[in-house]
């Protein structure tokens, strides 16, 4: 009888437990609008891949291993595809399972139901992509920096894993993984995860990640590449003809790291690597974790454009430790990615120079802003943005990274260093490996800042800044000391100073882009050009000064410019040049051709991601 008495609570209190966490595991995972997933039902733990990497055929073929926990009475598992050629799918007892492929949505691609035995917790599709895949960017020896291998890589965010793995394939869902992939012989494989530094003579690599990660963060290279090391925990993977200038270009990679970790915490994916891709990648970087992908347009010679390593460095801590929990808070993503970049950058060169690049920022964020408005998407300047029915690209704006940064900034202000600091460094210590909404952030923040310093919580004024649109009039005020001189000798220009007496010995990249996006447009023609005539931009080989550069002269109208124009958009693929300067060709009679003209020649070298947007904008007749 004691012992009946004893069991009884604890059976009751036992019961009490698996109702609690029933109830817990059914809110874990918000609605996300962009997956077919129903994580709360069944979600998927751990991936194994195998694959063989086919350049003939432009295709990855083999077998997805999916692990995942199903809820009482889950009788599916739902993944999502986009083009995937399903030949068949095992469960673990050795039988073929029953599976189900839906419609295709445009932007989704198709919903993949697969029948699921009581008490199972694996199975195994055998399967392959389809050539276009869309996350896959192919490329021939030619558009190498050696031209004479072919090169291979993925670009998963934000929705395109699933065009190249049958996944769960939301930011909200994290999972280990494992893979053994096979390439031609002569080549490396390269993955988010331990990472082999020398080629083998099989072409075999097998690859694992231990920290659990969303399915955007998925990433593969594979080609002619080199490792050289830059301290115990950094080194860069590139092609040979490129690895000398990268190892230069990137040698502070480990004070960087040093600086992040004495600001918010220790670096948690034991080694940080960079791959400088091919020319055609559509991003400045991806922060796939322990190999962050960079686009060789950093590489300038003078360290100049380093931060951009400081941003994918950064968002090892915000994106990649603490993820947006849907693509409707991305801004919880890159808003406080910028923010640690800034701090990062401040701490190694100084507050003069972070100055420079929060300005140039939020030159850009009110640039957009203003254009989202006149265009009547004035929705779009909002933090939490409503991207349902949409391709969670749209939200990839200067809105999310310069206005995530300024309203993190306006906190710091309103705060002090002394209190958010301290609160940013718990923030991704308390959440880590977790996954944030905005209404999450802003509640812990109320709670963890201002109520536990007893200070008043602005409601309002976040109120203005996360669901409103536009730029609040508390967007912080920038004062750049290096800039006020740029001001002074760009006025003295216009006023009618020849460029040749200009005081510019010691300027930046980020002076010279603060200076030719100042000038103004009611100069005479010959004005501009003796300024080219002098400070040779059009010969430049600072990718960032070549597109402000043009798109000032396509303003002018400015012919010289247009040959160079045209060879750097056919040779680079990095969107963030690409859409500002077809954009601006478009607006003017006399360049609108031209821009189609120099598509038709540089399209088959953009990725995915860049080719959707310029189709749309070109209204492009493929």
């Amino acid at each position: 009888m004691y012992k009946v008495y004893l069991l009884f609570p604890l059976i009751l209190v036992a019961c009490s437990q698996k109702k609690e966490d029933e109830m817990n595991v059914k809110n874990k995972y918000p609605e996300d609008v962009h997956s077919y997933a129903r994580p709360n039902e069944v979600v998927m733990t751990h991936l194994d891949l195998d694959l063989d990497v086919n350049f003939e055929k432009k295709i990855l073929a083999g077998e997805a291993r999916i692990e995942y926990k199903a809820s009482e009475n889950a009788k599916y598992l739902i993944l999502d595809t986009k083009d995937l050629k399903i030949s068949s799918i095992w469960d673990q007892f050795g039988d073929e399972a029953q599976f189900t492929l839906g419609e295709e949505d445009k932007i989704l691609g198709s919903e993949l139901k697969i029948e699921i035995l009581p008490n199972s917790d694996h199975l195994t599709i055998y399967y392959e992509n389809d050539p276009s895949a869309e996350a896959l960017q192919w490329l021939d020896p030619q558009q190498t920096a050696d031209k004479k291998s072919p090169f291979l890589y993925t670009q998963s965010q934000a929705i395109l894993a699933r065009t190249w793995i049958p996944l769960q394939d939301s930011p909200g869902i994290r999972f280990t993984y494992s893979a053994r992939v096979k390439v031609p012989e002569g080549m490396m494989a390269l993955m988010s995860a331990e990472n082999p530094q020398q080629k083998n003579e099989n072409g075999i690599y097998e690859f694992n990640m231990v920290q659990p990660i969303p399915a955007y963060l998925m990433a593969l290279a594979a080609g002619n590449m080199e490792f050289q090391s830059m301290s115990s925990r950094t080194g860069v993977y590139a092609e040979p003809t490129m690895m000398a200038k990268s190892a230069y270009e990137l040698s502070d990679t480990e004070e960087m790291i040093k600086i992040a970790e004495s600001l918010y915490g220790p670096y948690r994916w034991e080694r940080y690597d960079i791959i400088v891709l091919p020319p055609s990648f559509p991003f400045g970087g991806m922060e796939n974790p322990r190999l962050t992908f960079a686009t060789p347009t950093i590489i300038a010679g003078d360290k100049s454009l380093v931060s951009l390593i400081a941003h994918e460095l950064a968002h090892s801590w915000s994106g990649n430790l603490v993820t947006n929990a849907t693509w409707n808070d991305f801004w919880i993503n890159e808003g406080f990615t910028v923010y640690f970049e800034l701090r990062i950058m401040e701490e190694l060169y100084g507050r003069d120079y972070s100055e420079m690049l929060a300005s140039l920022n939020q030159q850009d964020l009110k640039t957009e802003v203003q254009n989202f408005i006149d265009e009547g998407k004035a929705a779009d300047t909002r933090l939490k943005l409503d991207l349902t029915g949409r391709n969670p690209d749209d939200g990839v704006t200067s809105v999310p990274y310069d206005k995530g940064y300024s309203f993190l900034r306006y906190v710091e202000e309103l705060v002090g260093r002394e209190k958010f600091d301290p609160f940013l460094k718990e923030y991704f210590d308390s959440h880590a490996f977790q996954t944030m909404t905005t209404e999450g952030f802003l509640a812990y923040m109320k709670e963890n800042l201002f109520d536990k310093n007893n200070m008043d919580y602005p409601a309002s004024e976040v109120e203005k800044w996360v669901y409103e649109p536009g730029i609040p009039e508390s967007l912080p005020q920038i004062q750049s000391i290096r800039f006020q001189n740029v001001d002074r000798q760009l006025e003295a220009w216009t006023a009618g100073m020849d460029p040749v007496q200009l005081n510019t010995n010691d300027w930046s990249t980020h002076e010279w882009l603060h200076f030719i996006k100042n000038i103004p447009l009611n100069l005479d023609k010959n004005k501009f050009a003796r300024l080219d005539q002098v400070f040779r931009f059009t010969d430049s080989n600072n990718a960032e000064i070549l597109e402000v550069w043009f798109k000032k002269a396509i303003q002018f109208d400015y012919e010289r410019a247009y040959p160079a124009m045209e060879e750097f958009l056919i040779h680079t693929g990095r969107r963030k040049f690409l859409i500002p300067l077809y954009t601006e060709m478009i607006k003017h009679d006399e360049t609108r051709e031209l821009a189609q003209s120099i598509y038709k020649k540089a399209r088959p070298n953009y990725h995915f991601v860049s080719v959707s947007t310029i189709d749309e904008l070109l209204k492009w007749n493929k």
